[in-house]
């Protein structure tokens, strides 16, 4: 009896466990990942041949139980790696874990190669080659801080490669994951198989392979073993020849796949003939979420690998996906099983159904969970096998709040020719998100939750949200974007997020300003800031403007708009001045009168020499930038910034000053001391949908 150790991707382990009992074989531990087991070399070569489940075997040729100190090289010479393979055999060795002695893998690897070779050469005067690529043989060292543990790769590249895929679809599952959840699934040979979104096929292919008893293996062209010393052609070869003859029949008309892009349904069905099983499988193209009838009169399994998108922002197209699926299956698969695989679990609340059983995967790096949902009569109807309510009974506060305030602004908007505006700003403290129009498509900012508030109360509640914006809104879930925004620092606040380019033209008080809805965590136009950019469009007229931490420029456009003389504006942020630089041609703007600065505000105050008529200072709250000197804090030195700034002012010229820091109390003492008047006028430049939020901004007019 040998020791081998059957690799695999977490949560199939107990099904791998199973699958190497079939074949005899004495599993002796299971850990992540992992199933070590005993067995002939006939048992092992029969696995390498019949695994569906496993990504790789591996002889286990021994095991040293180590402490922080010792060397693996010192460990690795110990064994006879001479009788494990031939001089003139390349070798490649993969090392994995931590070791106190061992800074990274590849050094790890690298000692365990050295032992090797060094051992060859005093024992024959020659030494092995290297290939990392494709070796003659490959060792593996599994290390921690107890043990090394050595092994031979059995089997070769993984298990998981059959041989028969062509192409794949956006999002595949590798061949051994979705044997496993066909076989989690319960799905029996004699019943209808249906993937409604069948991408590239695997999961209806690896069906196939097992309802007809065909060893996945067979299309394999070489195996590891085959190097190996030990190995026993002759008893190889009539393993092969019996699983050649192991295969059994499928009755056609029991598996089904659907999916909405004809490419992907050619590389299906040409897996599907690779696999030697595109006569067992019917593909279809339509969509899975307007089913009008089921493939079949006589109820089976449903087997499906959904889109489930990885980032948050995927949430808003995603759970209309599932809810119209949901309502699909209620009206035309009662008494059919569901089996569904998806790393994201607000997207099974769509679905409105209560599972039976769930199973956990991981999905390369994704940790998913396996559903299983029975389509029984009482379940669908209890569940709302209509059409969806606009929403669920304890969000509902959500949603009305949202309909009495678009209802409330609409005609202001209107009147106004406002196209871009606030519609809610956390007015149900439970609901904690900002919801902006921007004439036509919705920005939806989650506002980190406090730790008081439960992680998964507020997935719900943010599902909830997600769910009711479009259909309350009457739009479209793809032109709904979904951004997290938490407190920035430094260069976090010029963070890009996806880099996908989509500029929107928008309009107010005749200036035209542009977009970015999904880029960055600001759109590039603060809405509260309306009413002041139109006061300093209202004040312009002849006067020379300085515009200090102007971000995208939107407020020197306006006072360009105005009539003013000369406009000068000062970021720190190439891309947003740049940004800038395009609002400006975008309202025929172009002239020396037009000055753009890259700098830090407070050292380009030190060295500038011209005075200004009107400046406009919005510093952020907080910033601590590789680019600036010192931090910034806009409490702490608003102070210092306004000193600054009154060199630069003319003589009966205006500082606008405002900022968005919650609580900011203006140190009017120190500031009339050095000659400032004060107005402030936050509520003057509070415009109509931010009333709801007084605290959103403060502003301040100051002379001298």
């Amino acid at each position: 009896m040998l020791e081998f150790w059957a690799l695999t991707s977490k949560g199939v382990e107990e099904l791998l466990a199973d699958e190497i009992r079939q074949h005899q074989g004495e599993v002796v531990k299971m850990t992540m990942g992992v199933v070590r087991f005993k067995a002939d070399l006939k048992t092992a070569y029969q696995l390498c041949l019949w695994s569906r489940l496993a990504t790789r075997i591996l002889r286990h040729l021994h095991t040293e139980m180590v402490d922080n100190s010792t060397d693996v090289y010192q460990v690795a010479s110990q064994l006879k790696w001479t009788e494990l393979m031939s001089v003139q055999q390349s070798i490649a060795i993969d090392c994995v874990g931590k070791h106190p002695t061992i800074d990274n893998t590849q050094f790890g690897a690298l000692r365990v190669k050295d032992a090797i070779v060094d051992q060859f050469r005093r024992e024959t005067n020659e030494r092995p080659n290297v290939d990392r690529q494709q070796p003659d043989v490959r060792f593996q060292v599994r290390i921690s801080n107890k043990a090394f543990h050595f092994l031979q790769d059995f089997s070769g590249p993984s298990l998981h490669q059959r041989g028969y895929r062509f192409g794949q679809g956006e999002a595949p599952l590798k061949e051994h994951l979705a044997a496993a959840l066909v076989l989690r699934s319960g799905w029996k040979h004699d019943q209808v198989l249906f993937d409604p979104f069948c991408g590239s096929g695997t999961l209806l292919i690896e069906a196939a392979l097992i309802a007809t008893n065909r060893a996945p293996g067979l299309q394999r062209q070489h195996f590891a073993f085959e190097g190996w010393p030990g190995h026993r052609p002759a008893l190889w070869q009539s393993l092969r020849k019996e699983a050649l003859a192991a295969k059994t029949e499928l009755a056609t008309g029991l598996l089904y796949g659907l999916d909405k892009d004809p490419q992907v349904l050619q590389k299906a069905l040409r897996n599907a003939s690779n696999a030697g099983v595109a006569e067992l499988i019917t593909f279809m193209e339509g969509d899975a979420t307007a089913l009008d009838v089921a493939v079949s009169k006589e109820p089976g399994v449903i087997v499906t690998n959904p889109p489930y998108g990885e980032r948050l922002g995927d949430l808003p197209a995603l759970i209309p996906l599932y809810t119209r699926f949901s309502v699909a299956l209620k009206q035309h698969y009662v008494g059919w099983r569901l089996a569904i695989i998806t790393s994201n679990q607000d997207l099974l609340r769509a679905l409105k159904l209560a599972r039976s059983k769930s199973y956990q995967f991981s999905n390369g790096p994704l940790d998913c969970e396996f559903s299983l949902f029975e389509l029984t009569e009482k379940q669908v109807q209890s569940r709302n096998a209509e059409a969806p309510a606009l929403f669920f009974t304890e969000s509902s506060s959500f949603g009305n709040r949202l309909i009495k305030n678009r209802k409330q602004l609409k005609k202001w908007a209107e009147r106004e020719n406002i196209r871009c505006y606030r519609l809610y700003d956390a007015d149900i403290p439970e609901y904690n998100v900002a919801v902006d129009w921007y004439d036509g498509e919705v920005v939806v900012h989650e506002y980190a939750p406090p730790a008081s508030v439960n992680e998964d109360v507020a997935q719900k509640r943010l599902f909830d949200v997600v769910n009711q914006v479009p259909q309350v809104l009457g739009i479209k879930p793809e032109q709904m974007v979904l951004k997290v925004r938490e407190r920035q620092k430094g260069t976090k606040q010029y963070q890009a997020l996806q880099q996908q380019g989509q500029y929107k033209e928008v309009q107010e008080y005749g200036a035209k300003l542009w977009v970015n809805l999904r880029d960055y965590l600001d759109t590039g136009l603060f809405l509260d800031h309306r009413i002041t950019r139109q006061r300093i469009q209202q004040m312009a007229q002849g006067k020379s403007v300085l515009n200090l931490f102007a971000y995208t420029g939107t407020a020197s456009v306006h006072a360009a708009i105005g009539g003013a003389s000369s406009v000068t504006t000062v970021d720190m942020s190439n891309t947003y001045l740049d940004w800038a630089k395009r609002n400006f041609l975008l309202n025929g703007l172009h002239g020396h009168q037009y000055q753009f600065e890259q700098a830090d505000c407070l050292q380009w105050l030190t060295r500038c020499q011209q005075q200004y008529d009107l400046i406009f200072v919005d510093p952020p709250t907080f910033s601590n930038s590789k680019r600036m000197q010192d931090s910034w804090d806009v409490q702490r030195d608003h102070v210092k910034l306004l000193e600054l700034v009154k060199y630069r002012l003319k003589e009966g010229g205006v500082v606008i000053f405002s900022n968005n820091k919650r609580r900011f109390k203006l140190d009017y003492q120190a500031l009339e001391a050095d000659g400032w008047q004060v107005k402030d006028i936050s509520a003057a430049t509070l415009p109509e949908d931010f009333k709801r939020n007084p605290h959103i901004h403060v502003c301040f007019e100051l002379s001298r």
